[in-house]
């Protein structure tokens, strides 16, 4: 996600970072370079022209910070106003309420309303330790039921039962008070998919909503259908009062014109983004760090929780404590660390949070590079190997690289290369051997991102660091 905007976005402000002093003649060519940046990501037009009027006027306006240069300045007013504009900081969902919290998802046709319901079911469960249950009250989609059924038991939550034959009131009724009987926590309500256009469906959700006062009302909605996403959640928004948005299918959407644009039309907060088509792929929506990764600054916090969370820390202490007492870094540890890459949503996903990462030179080497791919080749090398070889690298002698490279259909030079990699990551997993190591080298990462900024323009003094001299 906002791939293209990063790159048009850096690109231009690199122009005035080195500027002396900020004047309306040497941003205004910037400027125009930013305003064409937000359209091509299919930013919405007034939502555009206010940011831009905005990012000049405070520009224009600025009192310099001693330690800021004019260039950072002008970066930092884009980064505030980027924030801003997508809604300060992250808007949690209200569960203070007396439980059941009935949380109803609205929105079009093949939004994903289903699928979120389900990631929206883990993450209450896994996140906020909530006992959670879901019904649906689609009684026109063949199998929607069924659907929510099969991924409500995938993600380990309750679901209550109903019937195409009943009314979708009396199904959401029912369903509270069983959630009641079990001492459900949250209650989600899978609604139809309807057109705002559909004056019968949208009555529908109306009497809907009126009847079960749900805490939560949130509008459900593509992102990759740019700034229609946003004037859709304005039509629901008009017809029922939505207390927040969730984007879908923002892994496919390299432009990020929805996310930029809902907040400013609508008003609502963006609450999740749906990052994936696993059921785990939810996340909760900062706007400083999306701000951060649109000026190719990465997102070093979201990666420490990612880490924190997704890692196996029982396999990750037991390897350490072996390290600590001088234990080798096997090839079979080997494996289980691409295993934990590959939880994070493998090396690119890794990546791609990084300061610096999202720059066009960057991405093109990566690309190049293919480091899924070579993933794969490490692990279907050992994957050919003997138990015992696994265990002892020091066995690898020239017949063995032989037997070995032959058993994955590969050549001896490749096997060579696993191994040197091998010795590489061997030196640093003794750096961290302690279990808190990759943590902290995350935490390190993100000294490097508030020192130097990642790849945008020596940024600093903007979140507390010291730029380089």
């Amino acid at each position: 996600m906002f791939d293209t905007l990063t790159e048009r976005l850096t690109q231009s402000l690199r122009n005035v970072t080195g500027s002396g002093q900020l004047t309306e003649d040497n941003i205004k060519d910037t400027l125009r370079e930013v305003r064409m940046a937000l359209l091509e990501a299919d930013v919405a037009l007034p939502v555009t022209r206010e940011f831009i009027a905005k990012v000049k006027d405070e520009a224009l306006g600025q009192q310099v910070m001693a330690q800021l240069s004019p260039g950072q300045a002008f970066v930092k007013i884009v980064y505030d106003e980027l924030t801003r504009m997508m809604g300060e900081a992250n808007e949690s969902l209200d569960l203070a309420a007396k439980p059941p919290v009935v949380i109803l998802l609205a929105g079009l046709q093949g939004a994903g309303k289903t699928t979120t319901a389900a990631k929206l079911g883990r993450f209450l469960k896994e996140r906020q330790k909530k006992k959670v249950a879901m019904v649906s009250a689609d009684v026109y989609r063949p199998a929607a039921i069924k659907q929510l059924q099969t991924v409500a038991h995938d993600v380990g939550v309750d679901f209550i039962e109903s019937d195409a034959a009943e009314d979708p009131i009396k199904i959401a009724q029912r369903a509270i008070g069983q959630a009641k009987i079990n001492f459900n926590d949250v209650l989600i309500v899978d609604t139809a998919g309807r057109l705002h256009v559909d004056d019968d469906m949208m009555d529908e959700i109306k009497a809907l909503h009126a009847a079960i006062q749900p805490t939560e009302t949130l509008f459900v909605v593509d992102a990759m259908t740019g700034q229609d996403a946003a004037n859709t959640a304005k039509a629901f928004n008009d017809a029922l009062p939505l207390t927040g948005v969730i984007l879908t299918k923002t892994d496919g959407d390299a432009r990020g014109g929805a996310a930029l644009s809902v907040r400013a039309i609508t008003g609502k907060p963006i609450k999740f983004l749906g990052m994936g088509e696993k059921l785990d792929a939810l996340e909760p929506f900062h706007p400083e760090r999306v701000a951060q990764r649109i000026l190719g600054m990465g997102d070093v916090l979201s990666l420490v929780e990612e880490v924190e969370r997704k890692i196996d820390r029982e396999k990750a202490e037991k390897m350490a404590k072996k390290l600590q007492k001088g234990g080798s870094f096997n090839f079979e540890d080997m494996l289980m660390q691409f295993e934990q890459m590959h939880k994070m949503g493998g090396m690119m996903g890794f990546l791609d949070k990084l300061p610096g990462m999202s720059n066009s030179g960057m991405q093109q080497a990566l690309e190049q590079a293919n480091p899924e791919k070579q993933v794969k080749k490490m692990e279907a090398i050992i994957q050919s190997m003997t138990i015992k070889e696994r265990r002892n690298p020091d066995l690898m002698n020239p017949s063995r690289k032989k037997r070995i490279a032959a058993g994955c259909g590969m050549d001896v030079a490749e096997v060579n290369k696993l191994i040197k990699q091998h010795a590489q990551m061997a030196k640093m997993m003794k750096k961290f051997a302690n279990p808190s190591g990759m943590a902290k080298m995350m935490r390190s990462l993100g000294g490097m991102q508030k020192q130097f900024g990642g790849g945008a323009a020596g940024m600093g003094p903007l979140f507390g660091g010291k730029d380089k001299k």
